[in-house]
């Protein structure tokens, strides 16, 4: 364990103010950001979003705005005809069921369409402060070579993560490998030379396994 508490207070030191990218002006508009960027990403998003959230702000802008206008708006984005479904699909039963609010439970959040777990774990995290660590592709991969677990199923990755993040970490653990996976230990080619855990990266190091943590 002091290897990984360790790796985390480096990356702590290292990117003082870890949160989401996702650009957003409520906690309707950031659920809607993050079901967008699935398979896409945050830059694309934002772009679209930018533009978006000054027209549609409420449940109510999106539903009067229908379906058919919706793909319209975010075509750019993939996927964007499931989306648009699952977004109109999901603000009826926000503003039906939750008066027009996200919900804060896991069983509730993952009950509206295009909501799966990590999407539900973003959203605890980001909106409600809980400590739930999403895995998203960055976090699958640094988990790997720091050596944090061998899984490759976003579920045991995560199981294997709770279990070795200290307790202080686990709200931010998430953005903490997202934004250091996305500039620093990148799928290609990863700037190992400027990295803050150079001397503890199994990776770099050619170790394996996480029997250090």
């Amino acid at each position: 364990m002091q290897r990984t508490e360790e790796i985390c207070k480096r990356l702590a030191a290292s990117i003082p103010s870890p949160h989401s990218e996702l650009r957003c002006i409520s906690d309707y508009t950031f659920l809607i950001a993050v079901v967008l960027s699935a398979q896409t990403t945050d830059v694309q998003v934002n772009k679209v979003t930018s533009v978006f959230f000054k027209k549609y702000k409420s449940v109510d802008d999106v539903l009067n705005l229908g379906l058919t206008e919706l793909e319209k708006e975010i075509r750019s984005i993939g996927l964007y005809k499931t989306k648009a479904k699952h977004i109109i699909e999901l603000s009826k039963i926000i503003k039906e069921r939750f008066t027009s609010k996200v919900p804060h439970s896991r069983e509730e959040l993952e009950s509206l369409p295009g909501v799966g777990r990590k999407t539900a774990n973003v959203i605890m995290n980001v909106l409600f402060n809980a400590p739930e660590i999403a895995v998203d592709t960055h976090v699958v991969r640094l988990s790997g070579r720091l050596g944090f677990s061998n899984k490759k199923n976003p579920l045991e990755i995560e199981k294997d993560l709770h279990k070795i993040i200290p307790e202080d970490y686990k709200r931010t653990i998430s953005n903490l490998l997202v934004l250091h996976g996305r500039y620093t230990c990148k799928a290609q080619k990863p700037d190992c030379e400027n990295c803050v855990l150079k001397d503890l990266c199994s990776y770099r190091n050619n170790k394996t396994g996480s029997n250090n943590t």
